[in-house]
């Protein structure tokens, strides 16, 4: 068996050749090689190329439960990361293989973005309808860049897009009910009971990314008093804490955007997301069960990986 297999797999002799040499038949050859690989004489390694880090993934996918796992390197600092994550997340995605009817998408998370202007159109994706999860956040420069990274995204698909064009924060209760009465925001609200695939927008409980206070968005003081209520992240503007249980606030009632339980009731939540400051609510957001599919940088997964999940 030894001989057989030397020949075999380390001068690549041919099995025919092998047995003229050992004075045996050819088959004799296959059973001589299969024997190796049972006692141990051979073994078999894969030897994934640089850059790929599928035991990293897969460790990341037992330990938090998760249908799929995709880790990259990112070189360049945390300025880097939502480029290549976004890169990234739209190369898995031209596959056509995880789109649903109605898709959820947040439009005004730069990462997200970054993947829009990098998917190529997707056939057969049997999406009807990209719905938007949050209203408007930011500047107007930004939701602008956020409705025309929805359009895209419908355009790539073939499907219809729907829009929820309101502040996605705002100052008083009555102005978000206000909103709810607006036609085109209550039907979109009302698909975010249906939504098969739900690409969310996730960062820590302050500001962050390209958000400033007054920017249809919260005041320091509100983000200080939901962290001081246990906050640790937020999914689309619902707070959660270190174990990603929700975290009941007033700040709910100012927030137009999916609510945790509809989000929670969506076929497969995705999440595109890294960097220093995503770590902590990464964390969270896997212990509460709220992530199906992640990409995220190799930093990132293994700071992850090396923290328990909270239970």
């Amino acid at each position: 068996m030894t001989m057989a297999s030397r020949l075999y797999h380390e001068r690549g002799i041919r099995q025919s050749d092998i047995a003229t040499r050992l004075g045996i038949s050819q088959p004799g050859v296959s059973r001589l090689l299969a024997r190796a690989h049972e006692h141990g004489i051979v073994r078999t390694v894969v030897v994934p190329p640089e850059g790929l880090y599928p035991e990293l993934e897969e460790a990341l996918e037992n330990a938090y439960g998760l249908r799929e796992c995709h880790v990259v390197d990112v070189p360049g600092g945390d300025e880097a990361v939502p480029r290549e994550l976004g890169v990234t997340a739209a190369r898995y995605l031209d596959e056509g293989t995880l789109w649903g009817p109605v898709v959820g998408f947040t439009s005004w998370s730069t990462t997200l973005r970054e993947m829009i202007r990098a998917l190529a159109p997707v056939r057969r994706a049997g999406t009807t309808h990209v719905v938007e999860m949050l209203g408007d956040l930011g500047s107007p420069v930004l939701q602008h860049e956020a409705g025309q990274a929805t359009l895209r995204l419908a355009r790539l698909l073939g499907a219809e897009p729907v829009l929820l064009r309101t502040p996605g924060v705002v100052a008083t209760r009555p102005l978000r009910d206000a909103a709810l009465r607006d036609p085109h925001v209550s039907r979109a609200l009302r698909m975010l009971d249906r939504v098969d695939v739900a690409f969310v927008g996730l960062g820590p409980a302050d500001l962050h990314g390209p958000l400033r206070e007054g920017d249809n968005f919260f005041s320091v003081a509100q983000l200080a008093d939901v962290r001081a209520a246990g906050a640790v992240g937020q999914l689309d503007q619902r707070f959660v804490d270190a174990r990603g249980a929700p975290v009941d606030t007033p700040l709910d009632d100012l927030v137009t955007a999916i609510s945790l339980d509809q989000l929670r009731a969506a076929g497969i939540r995705v999440v595109v997301g890294g960097g220093v400051a995503k770590r902590r609510p990464l964390h969270a957001a896997l212990c509460g069960g709220w992530v199906d599919v992640l990409v995220t940088d190799l930093a990132s997964a293994r700071h992850l990986i090396s923290r328990p999940p909270a239970r």
